[in-house]
C-alpha cells in the first residue's frame, strides 16, 4: 500500500470519529443541561428555604452543609442531599426514637389489638392504650410527610448527580474529539506532503543485504 493512501484512510477515519464525539460530547452536554434546569425548577417549585445561621439548633451547627446553606434558597441537588439527610433526616431521628414509617405501623397494630382487648374486658388501661394509639398515630402521620420529602430530595439528587455525570462524560468526549481532530489533520497533511510514489513498509531489496561473515 502507498504511505500517501494509508495517510488519508487513517486521517479521514480519525476525523470521522472525532465528528461522531463531538456529536456524542453535544448529547451528553444537552442532557445534563437538562438535568439540571429541570432540578432547579421542581425545587424552586418547594419554595424551601434553610434556616438562617442564628436560628440552628446546636445538633444542627454540627452538619457543615447546614451552615454552608444557612437562609439560601433550595435550588441544587446538593442542596437537596443537605436538607434531606442532614435536616429531616436528624429531625426524623428525634421522633418515636428513630423509628421509620413501617416500623411504626408495627407498634400501631400491636396497640390497636392491646386497645380492642382491653375495651371488650372494660380494662381501665385503656384510656392509657387509646392516648399511646393517638400519640402513634399522630407520629406515624409525621413520619410518612417526613420521609416523603426526603425522599423526593434525594430522588431529585440523584437526578442532577446524572447531570453532573453527563456533563463530565461531555467533557471527556469534546478533549477527545480534539485530539483525534489534531490526530486526522496531521494525517492529512502529511499525506499531502507525501510523494504518490513513496510506499509503506517497503522491504530492502535482497541485493542490499551485507553478506554473512565467513
Amino acid at each position: 500500500m502507498k504511505r500517501k493512501t494509508l495517510d488519508i484512510i487513517v486521517g479521514i477515519g480519525l476525523v470521522a470519529l472525532a465528528g461522531l464525539l463531538l456529536i456524542a460530547g453535544v448529547v451528553l452536554t444537552s442532557n445534563a443541561n437538562f438535568a439540571n434546569d429541570y432540578v432547579k425548577t421542581q425545587l424552586a417549585q418547594q419554595q424551601i428555604t434553610f434556616k438562617t445561621a442564628d436560628t440552628l439548633t446546636a445538633e444542627e451547627k454540627q452538619s457543615a452543609c447546614l451552615v454552608q446553606y444557612a437562609g439560601q434558597p433550595l435550588n441544587t441537588g446538593k442542596q437537596a442531599e443537605c436538607y434531606a439527610n442532614e435536616f429531616i433526616g436528624l429531625h426524623l431521628q428525634s421522633i418515636a426514637g428513630g423509628k421509620t414509617y413501617a416500623q411504626l405501623g408495627d407498634v400501631q397494630t400491636d396497640l390497636k389489638a392491646k386497645l380492642a382487648t382491653a375495651q371488650q374486658a372494660n380494662d381501665p388501661a385503656a384510656a392509657d392504650l387509646q392516648k399511646q394509639l393517638t400519640d402513634v398515630n399522630a407520629q406515624r402521620e409525621t413520619v410518612f410527610k417526613g420521609e416523603t420529602l426526603r425522599g423526593l430530595l434525594l430522588t431529585s439528587y440523584g437526578f442532577s448527580e446524572f447531570g453532573a455525570k453527563a456533563a463530565q462524560a461531555a467533557l471527556v468526549a469534546y478533549l477527545a474529539s480534539g485530539l483525534l481532530l489534531l490526530l486526522g489533520a496531521a494525517g492529512l497533511i502529511h499525506a499531502a506532503r507525501t510523494p504518490r510514489s513513496q510506499g509503506f513498509a517497503v522491504p530492502e531489496p535482497s541485493g542490499n543485504k551485507e553478506p554473512a561473515n565467513a
